[in-house]
């Protein structure tokens, strides 16, 4: 009888504990809803390794990136590993990109090109916004600066930002 009245009560327990459990969890995140478009500005925050995404004048997303392998400082040569800074726009699309899908932007523009060439240096170029290489399983993000100096997000992200951008859109990327 004694192991009765124990069992009882351990179970009384385990389910009070698990309805306190449930009451006092907190609400699930809803999901945002998907980007309608179109999206007007970009923009990047370096030093915080930020991206936000404006349609309109409303920021509709905040998203984590990674950058360039030696990010601080704007771009000043090909090879440096630098994202550049400044104000741009998206200038192409490539569905068939090595990582993921890709978002480019107009790097370099004279400016710059006239810059590297009283340095003797190429600007470089090719900077884009990218999800992850090619082939990494699913839903796995490299956590930190790892391009050549283009901005990467999860694939997940690059896929909504570039079902939602056109070109000629806005990008500012900050220090």
């Amino acid at each position: 009888m004694r192991f009765l009245a124990g069992l009882f009560s351990f179970l009384t327990l385990a389910v009070l504990l698990a309805a306190a459990w449930f009451a006092l969890r907190p609400p699930p995140m809803p999901r945002p809803e998907a980007l309608t478009g179109p999206v007007t500005r970009i923009v990047v925050e370096k030093a915080a390794r930020r991206m936000t995404v404006y349609v309109g004048d409303k920021a509709a997303r905040v998203w984590p990136i990674a950058l360039g392998f030696t990010p601080t400082g704007a771009k000043d040569r090909q090879g440096d590993g630098r994202t550049p800074e400044g104000r741009f726009r998206i200038d192409r699309r490539n569905a068939a990109s090595a990582y993921h899908l890709s978002l480019g932007i107009d790097y370099p523009r004279p400016e710059d090109r006239q810059r590297a060439r009283m340095a003797g240096v190429s600007p470089g170029g090719d900077i884009f916004f990218h999800g992850q290489p090619n082939g990494r399983p699913e839903g796995e993000v490299l956590a930190y600066d790892w391009t050549a100096g283009c901005i990467a997000l999860s694939d997940a992200q690059i896929a909504e930002l570039f079902a939602a951008t056109p070109i000629g859109a806005e990008v500012e990327i900050r220090p």
